[in-house]
């Protein structure tokens, strides 16, 4: 099993700390960290940084993608705007989670809320090299729709 770092921030004394809800859960979920008496509202259309008041310490060569939960999204519209986000294993700040709302009504966002899920993915680095041509395959340069409906 992995072992990542984590370091709580000022404003996060009392959130839990990212888990796995169940046994076979890829995603961990991750709470909003606003303050308990000012929860932040967020208009059809519009898109907030939420953050979480955690850091956290990956090793390298691995990163966290953060994603959108899949019951926000259904019930409510509320996704995670660039999904999935890439954590990289250098970065050492707060995790912020970009929210979007495409629902029809405003979505009110309180303290310890559930807002994202986060999957600890191993990387690779590629090293690339300048070449005049590429080998051939059967798709070729076949693009969008390319390979069927």
């Amino acid at each position: 099993m992995l072992t990542v770092s984590f370091r709580r921030l000022p404003h996060n004394p009392d959130l839990p700390l990212p888990a796995y809800a169940t046994p076979g859960a890829a995603g961990l979920d991750l709470c909003a960290a606003v303050p308990a008496d000012d929860p932040l509202i967020l208009p059809p259309g519009e898109r907030a940084l939420i953050p979480t008041g955690l850091a956290m310490a990956l090793p390298p060569g691995y990163e966290a993608q953060v994603r959108p939960r899949s019951g926000l999204a259904l019930k409510h519209g509320i996704t995670v705007l660039n999904s999935p986000g890439t954590i990289d294993c250098d970065f050492r700040g707060e995790i912020g989670i970009i929210l979007l709302n495409t629902g029809k009504a405003p979505f009110t966002i309180t303290r310890g809320e559930r807002i994202a899920q986060m999957v600890i993915a191993s990387v690779a680095q590629a090293q690339f090299i300048e070449v005049a041509d590429l080998p051939e395959t059967g798709r070729g340069g076949g693009g969008f729709g390319s390979t069927g409906s």
